[in-house]
């Protein structure tokens, strides 16, 4: 690539700033940069920092509008099959019995499943693997929920099902339509996400409208979009731990407040409270670190929690750096 030919891509260091660092024994070890915007229901902005309006992908903060697509386009789906086709989940036994269940209800084989074959995170289930004598199955894949639910979407509407993963199927045009409905943005760059789907460039800011329309609409909204975004919500306040796993960010922050969260690779993560405040931050250097502790601080920042949220949700993260086995620092917020 030449000097002269611009690149796309996200925004730039320079118009991020330092969001968070690492400090061990009082020495800032490493400096996290990036972007966040904190919006309220409206979708007025509250407070931002470095670039929110430039695009990012979203990785698996998609996830919500891919499922209400699939769920928009037929598929039938239990709560817990509903936070599963919305999850990163570590391939824990009930998580993987919950994706089998939803590919049964289409008569669908594990071997359907297009996602890249993986071990599960989870000590159990890749122990239970083992000992059975089996290799990574794709059923075991953080996003094979995402895809079974998209298959069963496939089945019930009579689409091909061996296409799935295309852009130009149909199931795929609904995702991006839903997207674009729900952000209120166009799409601006498209590519390949981890899991073979594809992954729609949007803003921060317009992933977090899209988090706050969803998790503040009723199940009496004259829309049906918007009905099973209700649901939806409902399903992942009721099982947090089917998001990813017990303890991790996202499954915290909704346990501790209500939110509607999830993290995406790349250093992605978005929460929206119950009264439609929401922030969204995009760590540069890809990093997931930092991002939970910098939404929870910019909540709090704006005074969408209180005090003792945000010292129940700090507690809960990860955020101590160790030396010889002892909390020697902690990864601090820096930009509130």
């Amino acid at each position: 690539m030449s000097a002269a030919t611009p690149q796309r891509g996200t925004f730039a260091a320079a118009d991020a700033v330092e969001l968070a660092v690492v400090e061990r024994g009082g020495f800032v070890e490493s400096r996290h940069i990036g972007s966040a915007v904190v919006i309220s229901a409206d979708g007025d902005v509250i407070r931002e920092l470095g670039d929110p309006r430039s695009p990012v992908f979203p990785r698996s903060t998609l996830k919500p509008f891919q499922a209400l697509a699939a769920i928009a386009s037929g598929a039938q789906l239990t709560p817990e099959e509903t936070v599963l086709a919305t999850a990163s989940h570590q391939g824990t036994v009930e998580q993987a019995r919950i994706v089998r269940g939803i590919l049964a209800k289409g008569r669908l084989r594990i071997s359907a499943l297009k996602c890249p074959p993986a071990w599960p995170d989870d000590r159990e289930a890749r122990d239970e693997l083992v000992l059975g004598g089996h290799g990574p199955l794709p059923i075991f894949m953080e996003c094979s929920g995402k895809h079974a639910a998209m298959l069963l979407a496939t089945a019930v509407s009579g689409w091909d099902r061996a296409t799935y993963l295309d852009a130009e199927h149909p199931l795929q045009e609904r995702v991006r339509e839903v997207i674009q409905r729900m952000t209120g943005e166009h799409i601006s760059a498209a590519s390949v996400d981890g899991c073979g789907l594809p992954v729609y460039a949007v803003s921060l800011q317009g992933l977090a409208a899209g988090y706050a329309r969803i998790r503040t609409t009723t199940h009496d909204s004259p829309w049906p979009l918007y009905r099973d975004a209700a649901t939806l919500t409902d399903a992942v306040l009721a099982h947090p731990h089917l998001i990813s796993g017990v303890g991790q960010p996202d499954a915290v922050l909704i346990e501790e407040l209500g939110a509607l969260a999830k993290v995406g690779a790349e250093g992605l993560l978005v929460a929206a409270l119950p009264d439609g405040t929401t922030a969204a931050v995009k760590v540069l250097d890809g990093s997931l670190r930092p991002a939970a502790a910098v939404v929870v601080e910019l909540l709090a920042s704006v005074g969408a929690i209180d005090g003792p949220a945000l010292a129940r949700v700090r507690a809960r993260l990860d955020l101590a750096v160790l030396g010889g086995g002892q909390p020697v620092g902690e990864i601090r917020v820096t930009a509130v």
